[in-house]
């Protein structure tokens, strides 16, 4: 399996921050934690779950998370929809660890080794390429990413930040 470059994986993480940035400008939590009417979960899970896998790419990558279990735990896959009723980090703290993760995501890559991103590592059950599996978390994060767009419409923006 090929995989990309260091720098590519730091410009592809760097790129969805600026549209997470963009998709969220102007928004409060309160507009974070509006649920769309059909399944799915709100902007500050879909935002939580960036932020989890861009701390399983901290590891991954060797690097320690920079949240524990207990903040990972509200934000995976399965775990129950977050509503005004039920704990949340405020969004201005997941933006401020979306920041965080990329200034050390970009670190990390840029310090590793030649040849780390060939390395096979072990995925749960899983073996893969360091890199691939990073290349596998960005684009997991692109597919939210894009859900973004609907849920900042659920606070009543109606306006295009992406042309």
């Amino acid at each position: 399996m090929t995989y990309p470059d260091a720098e590519t994986l730091t410009q592809s993480f760097a790129l969805t921050q600026q549209v997470i940035h963009l998709q969220t400008e102007g928004l409060t939590h309160a507009d974070s934690l509006l649920q769309p009417p059909f399944r799915g979960n709100c902007l500050n899970w879909v935002l939580g779950h960036i932020v989890e896998g861009r701390n399983r790419a901290l590891v991954a990558l060797g690097e320690p998370p920079i949240w524990g279990e207990t903040e990972t735990a509200r934000y995976q896959r399965g775990a129950a929809p977050i509503t005004r009723d039920k704990p949340a980090q405020p969004l201005e703290d997941l933006l401020r660890d979306l920041d965080e993760s990329q200034e050390r995501i970009a670190t990390a890559l840029a310090r590793l080794a030649p040849g780390a991103l060939a390395q096979s590592v072990q995925i749960g059950q899983h073996e893969r390429s360091r890199g691939g599996h990073v290349a596998f978390l960005h684009w997991h994060e692109t597919y939210h990413t894009g859900q973004l767009e609907l849920l900042r419409q659920l606070a009543g923006t109606n306006d295009v930040v992406i042309t």
